[in-house]
């Protein structure tokens, strides 16, 4: 119940904070019509090699939050323990290669920040934007990189809101929330 709790406020947070972020192909395209969200997961595949996928979720149902409220678009998740956490990371923060400390969404709130996966994929996510941090399995490359590489793009500081979810990790499962 705490997941799909903490679930809604980051989609609520998402679609309050992030209008402009959302891309275009994610609103609904006709009056009744479901959106489409896209989020990126950085997932580990059978070799320990890390990859950032864009995915989408399209299991929206058009119903109220709390009734007598107007119905809105929701997408529900596997229910599950949770704890959010805010950061701040100071200008020029460089988070070097590092796994992510648990399964993770992570929702920029202000700020433009980025995250290299191992297989070199580069995505920049901005606020309102989404990712699902999950490489907790990847294994050192020739270069001893591990995980992923992420930091500040923008100037200042950049603030994330950070929903950890307390299950166990997934490999070779790209694009498992839908």
């Amino acid at each position: 119940m705490r997941l799909r709790f903490v679930w809604r406020v980051a989609l609520v947070t998402v679609l309050g904070l992030g209008g402009a972020a959302w891309d275009r192909e994610s609103a609904a395209t006709a009056p009744g019509q479901a959106p489409v969200f896209s989020y990126w997961h950085n997932w580990t595949d059978d070799h320990g090699v890390s990859h950032m996928t864009r995915c989408p979720v399209r299991s929206f149902d058009l119903k109220s939050m709390s009734p007598p409220a107007d119905p809105q678009w929701q997408a529900h998740q596997p229910p599950g323990g949770a704890q959010v956490v805010f950061t701040v990371q100071p200008n020029g923060w460089n988070g070097s290669w590092h796994e992510d400390p648990k399964v993770q969404w992570i929702i920029p709130l202000s700020g433009t920040w980025f995250v290299e996966a191992m297989d070199g994929t580069r995505v920049e996510l901005g606020p309102g934007q989404v990712s699902l941090g999950e490489d907790l399995n990847t294994r050192p490359d020739a270069q001893g990189r591990k995980g992923h590489l992420s930091g500040n793009v923008t100037p200042g500081p950049v603030t994330l809101m950070v929903v950890q979810l307390a299950e166990k990790p997934t490999v070779n499962q790209p694009c498992r929330f839908k």
